[in-house]
């Protein structure tokens, strides 16, 4: 790998081995990259001495971003992404056509950029531009927020339907210095959403972003994180899904979409981290 400075962004670059896809990385990816302030590498331009393979998880574990294009379904590119995604790496999917997209990654970031490298230039300078300003705020506060787990459970009556979802969101320490002290933790939504945290409700406000509507208090699980180490913040959200008049019915099961913004307001700043959600909700069989 080039030598990189300790604050400049690294970006491993997942794609097919073909001539079809050259200028598709140097000039639609690494060209983007480079405005960015980005450092963007594929494998075969590194010189290592290990196995092709053990070189590529290595760089995904180190890589700040992963860039993958998914054109043609190509397996090896999706082993791939599966082991970032694994390692609760930052990813930026690419296709040429939208079905190439597995149906259960479609809520994560992605570009379809059909046949133009100018439509891939201008969507990949947008999402390089926002994942870099959240590599920077793990940077900036020593945390790196990860939704670990998010489960849907469906509760009926005859007429109203609502949903109750259960969140785990990682709090890692990755560094070597002690993180940011935490004030307050903010949970972005939509309007709608009731949550609750250790058996209590959550003091709820209009937000301050444009994008999310509603705000929730929750209350840190520790004010600082020391090097190395973790925390977990755990709650539950339920809204209203659903309503049917007379000779109407409900349905099974319902899927929520759309995206979330947890906030960790610290002495040193807000910082902010975004993530998509992506939860079906259905009934507990008995």
């Amino acid at each position: 790998m080039t030598v990189n400075t300790d604050n400049e962004i690294f970006a491993f670059v997942l794609m097919p081995f073909d001539k079809a896809f050259e200028d598709i990385y140097k000039l639609g990816i690494k060209e983007t990259a480079i405005t960015l302030g980005i450092l963007a590498e594929r494998v075969d331009e590194q010189f290592y001495q290990e196995g092709i393979l053990e070189r590529i998880y290595r760089q995904i574990e180190l890589a700040d971003l992963i860039v993958a294009d998914m054109t043609g379904q190509n397996s090896n590119v999706f082993y791939e992404v599966g082991y970032a995604h694994a390692k609760g790496k930052l990813c930026i999917l690419l296709t040429q056509k939208a079905e190439d997209i597995p149906f259960d990654l479609k809520h994560h970031r992605h570009i379809v950029y059909g046949a133009s490298i100018g439509e891939l230039r201008t969507q990949l300078a947008e999402e390089m531009a926002w994942a870099k300003s959240q590599i920077d705020t793990i940077r900036s506060s020593r945390i790196k927020v990860t939704l670990k787990d998010a489960t849907g459970l469906l509760e009926k009556s005859r007429f109203i339907a609502s949903g109750t979802v259960d969140f785990k969101i990682d709090l890692h320490n990755e560094t070597s210095n002690t993180s940011a002290e935490i004030d307050a933790i903010y949970f972005y939504s939509s309007k709608g959403w009731t949550l609750r945290q250790d058996g209590k409700e959550c003091p709820s406000t209009d937000s301050d972003l444009p994008d999310f509507p509603a705000r929730h208090f929750l209350t840190p699980p520790v004010r600082r994180l020391n090097k190395k180490s973790w925390a977990q913040v755990k709650f539950s959200a339920k809204r209203f899904l659903a309503f049917a008049s007379k000779g109407q019915e409900l349905k099974d099961s319902y899927r929520l979409t759309g995206k979330s913004l947890i906030r960790l307001v610290t002495v040193e700043g807000n910082f902010d981290y975004e993530f998509p959600l992506d939860v079906l909700l259905d009934e507990v069989p008995f």
